[in-house]
């Protein structure tokens, strides 16, 4: 996520030089105004080790196939995850706390660490999810067979626990029904540049986290 701006070419207008030396002039929320968050939820990867159970309890006769065609999809990378680090809820409320208004694009945000002012846009995220983008097309036209095919159950079953859950979504919500027609097609729902639609959720998510 950090990306000092000596990165990115620009003019140093006087305006611009005083940003970077006044950074404190540009959060959206005061120094005054920070505040300790309430943790509603622990983020410790427990929903990745539930997929990996859940593979685990396929039938003998399409579990190894099975796990395959998931660690092999464009979600599979993330499965051992669980093993190799935890998530903290406190450290990104902090993050968020320190964002500041900006002339950039707004899909992307900044944020004042120390005395630098760092930002999170497309590319940071394509670098650490290893999604892919592109131009995300009209969900309404996925058709679906009807049913899922038994060997597959399993996978496209986790597949949309997977998306649902970097997303962010309150597990009571239900999950669209285009989703459930695209894993229906495996080789379709590899494809589809998730990259973008989760970015795009993710990205309204965090610019909205601290609303009221």
């Amino acid at each position: 996520m950090y990306r000092p701006q000596k990165h990115r070419p620009e003019n140093l207008t006087a305006k611009k030089l005083m940003m970077r030396n006044q950074l404190n002039d540009f959060l959206k929320t005061s120094v005054g105004e920070w505040y300790d968050a309430k943790i509603t939820r622990h983020g410790d990867f427990n929903d990745l080790r539930d997929i990996n159970d859940t593979l685990n309890m396929v039938p003998e006769d399409l579990a190894i196939e099975d796990r395959r065609r998931y660690t092999e999809s464009c979600f599979g990378h993330f499965l051992p995850m669980h093993r190799e680090m935890q998530f903290s809820t406190g450290i990104v409320h902090r993050l968020l706390m320190r964002g500041l208004h900006h002339d950039g694009p707004e899909d992307e945000m900044r944020f004042m660490l120390g005395h630098h002012s760092v930002w999170f846009s497309k590319v940071e995220f394509c670098l650490i999810t290893g999604l892919k983008f592109g131009v995300i097309p009209d969900m309404t036209t996925y058709q679906t067979s009807g049913i899922f095919d038994q060997q597959y159950d399993a996978v496209k079953l986790c597949l949309l626990y997977m998306l649902n859950w970097m997303m962010g979504l309150d597990e009571r919500e239900k999950i669209p029904v285009w989703q459930f027609r695209l894993v229906d097609d495996l080789d379709a729902f590899d494809v589809f540049p998730w990259g973008a639609h989760v970015y795009r959720q993710s990205i309204y998510g965090f610019k909205h986290a601290l609303d009221g």
